[in-house]
């Protein structure tokens, strides 16, 4: 059967009201001639596109994958000069959300195989963990990128992909460091005791196995500052506020230049980077390649 461009707009209308009364007000027509029609288009594609959940009408996966296409083919059909220009080229979507305080550097290392891909449009929602999940599981995010590992249950089937662990060291701008020796064991406890110190948060991985370290050399920090977002953390060591407690690879550029120097790599200490994905029965054709290759990097 034929796709039904009346019954695709009937649907998209469905999709951003999340009722079919609403859905029926806003086209002026019947909320059964809603309902009947609904039921064509989902026959036509052999798929339910909603399901029901208290009063509201919640999208499938199914439904998600036409909502997409949906909104692709009303976009496009609103520009004239679009659809002369593109010239009946299709385009897919890979969306993915990244934990608002995650290495930007990180970031752009896992979405690099996608750059450049002809037809591919590429989304980025930064956020806080729970919203991000929330967004995996309502099907509108293909993936989820965190240092955060989230809890599964029977309730959230979370698939959880290690993907990369960066370690994590001293860094500092060079005038701060001048004329101290440095690279010896022996030499750690004194960097730690006499150094003023720029630490991620007390909730981090990295904060806990800092604070373990401290611990056992029996080191009272003196700290400068704190923050949970990296970028932030890397412009405090930029600004010469004190020595560092970070991943390299988040100041990969500032090293690379020598504004940055890495003063003494922290053994023991990592930062783990998760993709977070949930079993589809449609998935997301992009990803398992982009997974694949962050695995192998």
């Amino acid at each position: 059967m034929r796709l039904n461009l009346h019954h695709l707009h009937l649907f998209h209308a469905i999709a951003q009201d999340g009722t079919l009364t609403g859905a029926a007000a806003r086209l002026n027509i019947s909320q059964s001639a809603v309902s009947t029609q609904l039921r064509a288009l989902e026959a036509s594609l052999g798929h339910d596109l909603f399901e029901r959940r208290g009063r509201g009408l919640i999208l499938t996966e199914a439904g998600r994958i036409a909502l997409d296409h949906a909104d692709t083919i009303f976009r496009t059909a609103s520009d004239l000069t679009a659809i002369l220009g593109e010239a009946g080229r299709a385009r897919s979507r890979v969306r993915v959300g990244a934990l608002a305080t995650l290495s930007r550097n990180f970031q752009m290392q896992f979405l690099k195989p996608l750059l450049n891909t002809p037809d591919l449009e590429v989304s980025v929602q930064s956020g806080v963990q729970d919203d991000l999940l929330r967004g995996l599981e309502d099907l509108s995010l293909d993936v989820v990128l965190t240092n955060l590992a989230p809890a599964r249950d029977a309730q959230t089937p979370w698939l959880i992909h290690a993907i990369d662990e960066q370690p994590v060291s001293l860094i500092a701008a060079p005038a701060r460091i001048a004329g101290r020796i440095t690279g010896r064991g022996d030499d750690l406890g004194a960097l730690l005791r006499d150094m003023p110190l720029i630490l991620p948060s007390p909730q981090t991985a990295i904060r806990a196995g800092f604070d373990a370290l401290a611990a056992r050399l029996g080191v009272t920090p003196i700290i400068a500052a704190e923050a949970d977002d990296m970028a932030m953390l890397r412009l405090l060591v930029r600004e010469d506020a004190g020595l560092g407690v970070i991943p390299p690879i988040v100041a990969r550029d500032e090293l690379a230049s020598g504004r940055l120097v890495e003063v003494k790599r922290l053994e023991g200490i990592t930062e783990s980077f998760f993709a977070v994905t949930r079993a589809r029965r449609f998935p997301n054709p992009h990803l398992a390649e982009l997974l694949k290759v962050a695995r192998a990097t």
